[in-house]
């Protein structure tokens, strides 16, 4: 019998993602979404060209402030689009994760850890 796991909890993305907004608004000229889903997109792509890289030739030497650099560009690409499109994150990620835990009790998310 599989026991259901608690998800993890993404409690205080609320927090982040309002002073994310509140810096937008303060240092940018308002942008669409699709403006920060375009820019989403880019930041995830240089992210996985470093890690292609890495892939390629793992004696290749990428130092890993590239890396931390690139996700973080891809954390504040989500949380502007998410402010764009009025998504709360926390709750999304919340509810997603339970789904997820759903799938995996019920055998539709691979093979499951006992």
């Amino acid at each position: 019998m599989t026991l259901r796991l608690k998800e993890p909890s993404p409690q205080g993305l609320n927090t982040i993602q309002s002073d994310f907004d509140k810096y937008q608004n303060s240092a940018f000229v308002e942008r669409p979404a699709h403006f920060f889903s375009l820019e989403l997109c880019g930041e995830c792509g240089e992210l996985a060209n470093l890690e292609k890289k890495i892939w390629r030739d793992p004696s290749k030497n990428i130092a890993h402030e590239m890396l931390a650099d690139e996700a973080a560009d891809v954390f504040i690409a989500l949380m502007n689009y998410c402010n764009a499109r009025h998504i709360k994150l926390e709750e999304a990620v919340a509810n997603k994760l339970k789904r997820i835990e759903d799938k995996r009790l019920n055998g539709l998310m691979g093979k499951v850890k006992e």
